[in-house]
Formats: structure tokens, C-alpha cells, sequence
């Protein structure tokens, strides 16, 4: 049997990065203690907190069981100001803490950050560009509620779905929510984002969003859409548009307002702006047990919208920009070490989520930019001791340089 892995002090340095966050925690401290009449509780939700930041940025962390190693160091109870977590209280923290306390935490923190510098075509859009999708967390399979549709092979899928709402000046999510892996019901993705709703917003939305009602439901909470639809959406046209030169050097073949839909009485309440731009056709390819694929695309792209003043290029723009949450997502599951769950009870779930957002914005405050696998990894290396805190603020401050 191969031995554990034994974590020394000088494999974790680099704790000071979160100083910027372990004051705001710090107000969490007595969150789960209105039980404790005894006053005996030895892990607390701050410093819980602070071990999963932790296990985010140091690769020597990586499972439930090296956060309790690594919080026998002495420099780490230092810095952090814990003491050594069992294995038994790190697992009982999740029934206790409130995962929704970290949201203050989020919205705190999101007043610092400063927009990266906005695509120059997109600076006539006064609303928050918000970006929304849907990803799936692998799971442990004993997670009954995260069953939904099988393969191919049979083969059933365990997963919690991750609903994100996503800044695109800001790179950072606004919001996650979790819920289960099933695209249906409470935890389909149009039920959770009409939820949430907010003004002066943009949501650029994918095809699984088209819904009328969903979209006379953004325009009544003062926001605008910019959303694909189906290849065989019915619509009558209203008022054709002349195309630009501009809009036809972005391969849009076609811009008008049109009544959408075929049942007069489920239309949307508004006008609305259908687009088409060409693009290489395409076959859809699915792995879902009786589904081989929905054909091939006819090679143009839909995209219905309330924005009517909006040049057509720019609208096409806003949706192309919908691939950055994608980008996100792999960053997100990849590098800050959420494809690892380190609990399978929702409440663990939300604060590992909860706190990945929180690692993001500490990213983009240190760095002032989108986060990458390069700084990233910088940041690895010197939280593993490879690299020299010069180093890393040598790196940090090319990032600025070439930021200005």
C-alpha cells in the first residue's frame, strides 16, 4: 500500500494572497454556532472557508483528507488562525455552515474589481452584458437526486448542474446556483435564470432559453436578450432591414422585426429582432441514450433579440462573446480543482462553489486581468515553493504592464 502523502510547511508558503478575503470571512465566524451551547465547536465556517481557498491554489492540496493534513501546520494555523481539523469536522461543517453567507462575501469583493477593457464595438451598450449557461459537475454516484439521462451505452450520468450568470466586462460570475443534474423541472435552466432576473441587463443566452414567455419576462424585468433560436422557427416579417456594408462584412444575410412563432396568442408581447448570420454548417452530435443528433445545421445562425436599435453586426458580436462563459467553465473545473468534489451533500457543494467565485475575483483583483492557465499555474508554483515571491510579483507586474 502506497504510503500518504506527507505535506511540510515548506510545501505551502503564499498564504498571505488572502488577505484580501480572510477579514471578510472572519464575519462568518460564529455562522453555525447557534447550537454550540457548550462553546466547544473547533472548526469554524471562516476558517473552513480559508482551507478550501487553500486547496484551490495549492496543487499539494487536492482531497478532503490533505486539507486536514495540512491543517496540522503550524504556519497555515498561523495565517489562517484554525487549529487542526479532523476528518470528522470537516465532513459535519457542511450540515452546519450556511453556504448563502458567502454571498455577501462575493458581492463585497465584486465592488473592487474593474472592468477589463471592453471590446471597443460593444461601447455604445449601456446595460451589463451577462452571459448565462449551464454546466455539469461530476458527481459521486451514491448521489441519488443527481440522476438524469443515460448514454448511449446505458451508462447513467451522476451530476450536479452548476446554473451561471456571467460578467463579461468583470470576467467573474455574478452568480452560480446550484441544483440537480436534470435539465428539467426546478432545475431546468430557464425555471432558475427567470428566478433571478434583474434590470439593465443583456443576457446572452443559448437556444435552450428560447422561450416567449421567458423572454417577455427579461423585458418586463427591464433587460434585453440576445438569444439563439431554432433552425425551424416560424416567424412573420414585419419590417425588412437593409443590411449595412458593416453587416454584411460580419455575414449577416438577414435583419428584420418579425412576429415569432406560428400561434398568434403565444407570441412575445414586444417586437422582436430576428438575425441571421451565416456561419459553416455543422452536425449536432449527442451522446444521450435514443438520440443520434438533431441534423445538420443549414449553415445560418438565428438570433432573436429585443435590442431594435442595435446595430445587426453588434447584436451577432454579443453573441459570439456567449463562448467566453465555455472558456470559463473549463477554467473553472480544470484549474481551481472543482472537478474534485470534496463533498456530496448540496450545502458542501455550494460552499466549494461559493468559493471557487471567490478564487476567480482574488485572481482578477491580484492580477487586473481574466484569469489564465498561465497565471494560474505562477501562482502554483509559488504556493508550492517553486517559484520566489519576486518571481511571482515580477510576473504580476508584466501582466500590468501589458495591461496599460
Amino acid at each position: 500500500m502506497a504510503s500518504e502523502q506527507v505535506i511540510r510547511e515548506r510545501d505551502v508558503q503564499g498564504v498571505k494572497y488572502l488577505d484580501r478575503v480572510l477579514p471578510l470571512l472572519k464575519r462568518l465566524h460564529e455562522a453555525g454556532c447557534e447550537r454550540d451551547k457548550a462553546g466547544n465547536r473547533d472548526l469554524h465556517m471562516d476558517q473552513y472557508c480559508a482551507l478550501i481557498l487553500l486547496f484551490m491554489f495549492s496543487p499539494v492540496v487536492d482531497s478532503l483528507r490533505s486539507i486536514q493534513r495540512v491543517s496540522e501546520l503550524r504556519k497555515v494555523q498561523r495565517l489562517l488562525g484554525c487549529g487542526r481539523a479532523s476528518l470528522g469536522s470537516l465532513s459535519e461543517s457542511v450540515r452546519v455552515f450556511d453556504p448563502e453567507l458567502l454571498q455577501d462575501v462575493i458581492s463585497e469583493l465584486a465592488v473592487d474589481l474593474q472592468p477589463y477593457a471592453r471590446d471597443p464595438r460593444l461601447a455604445e451598450l449601456r446595460q451589463t452584458i451577462t452571459l448565462v449557461d449551464g454546466t455539469l459537475l461530476p458527481a459521486l454516484t451514491r448521489v441519488a437526486e443527481a440522476m438524469w439521462l443515460t448514454t448511449r451505452t446505458g451508462t447513467a450520468h451522476h451530476a450536479w448542474r452548476l446554473h451561471t450568470q456571467f460578467h463579461l466586462d468583470r470576467h467573474v460570475p455574478q452568480r452560480m446556483d446550484l441544483t440537480a443534474g436534470k435539465n428539467s423541472g426546478q432545475s431546468d435552466e430557464k425555471t432558475v435564470l427567470r428566478q433571478h432576473l434583474a434590470a439593465d441587463h443583456v443576457y446572452v443566452l443559448d437556444r435552450w432559453y428560447a422561450q416567449f414567455k421567458l423572454f417577455d419576462e427579461i423585458v418586463a424585468a427591464g433587460s434585453s436578450y440576445v438569444c439563439r433560436v431554432r433552425d425551424n422557427s416560424s416567424y412573420q416579417i414585419h419590417q425588412q432591414r437593409e443590411l449595412t456594408a458593416e453587416a454584411r462584412a460580419a455575414k449577416i444575410t438577414f435583419d428584420a422585426v418579425v412576429a415569432l412563432g406560428d400561434n398568434p396568442e403565444r407570441r412575445p408581447h414586444h417586437p422582436v429582432r430576428l438575425i441571421m448570420v451565416q456561419v459553416p454548417p455543422h452536425e449536432k452530435r449527442s451522446n444521450r441514450k435514443g438520440n443520434t443528433g438533431a441534423g445538420p445545421s443549414d449553415g445560418l445562425l438565428r438570433i432573436a433579440t429585443n435590442l431594435l436599435d442595435v446595430p445587426a453586426e453588434i447584436v451577432a458580436l454579443l453573441y459570439q462573446h456567449r463562448f467566453t462563459i465555455e472558456l470559463f467553465f473549463r477554467f473553472f473545473k480544470h484549474l481551481l480543482g472543482c472537478r474534485h468534489l470534496l463533498s456530496d451533500k448540496p450545502d458542501g457543494l455550494r460552499i466549494q462553489v461559493y468559493c471557487a467565485i471567490i478564487a476567480c475575483m482574488l485572481l482578477s483583483l491580484w492580477t487586473n486581468r481574466k484569469p489564465t492557465k498561465a497565471t494560474l499555474e505562477m501562482f502554483y508554483y509559488y504556493f508550492t515553493g517553486l517559484a520566489e515571491e519576486d518571481e511571482l510579483e515580477s510576473h504580476l507586474q508584466k501582466l500590468k504592464l501589458h495591461t496599460t
